[in-house]
């Protein structure tokens, strides 16, 4: 897909596929270049440890909307393949 640059070097990334990488609005991403390419990937979120009976739970410091079906298998998706 082609974006548009403006004149002061903003790009605009369509709501699309900011949903398909999991950016969320207000988080700001990170951002690299590598091997000539720009990537962007949603930063890490800050959790915090708790008990909850025998197990310990990553819960975010900063509450988010819970993971949908689609999102859990498009994980699980990427991690049978390697990626």
């Amino acid at each position: 897909m082609q974006v548009t640059m403006d004149p002061t070097g903003n790009l605009v990334v369509p709501e699309s596929i900011r949903e398909e990488a999991g950016i969320l609005p207000g988080v700001p991403p990170e951002i690299q270049v590598r091997d000539g390419h720009i990537e962007i990937e949603p930063s890490p979120r800050d959790v915090r440890l708790v008990r909850k009976g025998r197990l310990t739970v990553a819960v975010p410091a900063v509450p988010s909307p819970p993971l949908t079906a689609e999102i859990v298998e498009r994980v699980l998706d990427d991690l049978r393949r390697g990626e």
